[in-house]
């Protein structure tokens, strides 16, 4: 009896440990199947969302560079303030040098001699 006892103990024994190394020696195949399965099901998930940042980021770089000619041109803008400044100057001055010489031919238009290319006077007939 106690031999039977004996027997039935060790099968019991080497199949718990045969059925442990099944267990371990496919547990490898089967996490990488799990894996393969997961990564089969996001992919084209990832790969969308690869796609769209790549197009955000073009759009990002395109407006980076828009922002970045509009800051220079404002800077060039301020730049020219100095020749804004300088135009302004010149056309008082010329402004001056007319009325200066409107005045000093009014002066002198007294007796005024009619000019042959001014249109307003009619041809003389001498």
């Amino acid at each position: 009896m106690e031999d039977q006892e004996m027997q039935l103990k060790v099968k019991r024994v080497t199949d718990k440990f045969t059925e442990s190394m099944y267990v371990l020696a496919n547990e490898p195949s089967v996490a990488l199947y799990r894996l393969q399965e997961h990564v089969r099901r996001s992919l084209p998930e990832l790969v969308q969302h690869k796609t769209d940042m790549q197009s955000w980021e073009e759009q990002s770089q395109g407006a980076i560079y828009t922002v970045e000619y509009a800051c220079s041109a404002v800077k060039s803008m301020t730049n020219s303030s100095l020749y804004f400044k300088s135009i302004e100057g010149l056309l008082r001055q010329a402004i001056t040098i007319k009325d200066h010489l409107s005045a000093t031919q009014g002066r002198s238009d007294v007796n005024p001699s009619p000019s042959p290319l001014d249109p307003a006077q009619p041809p003389s007939t001498s």
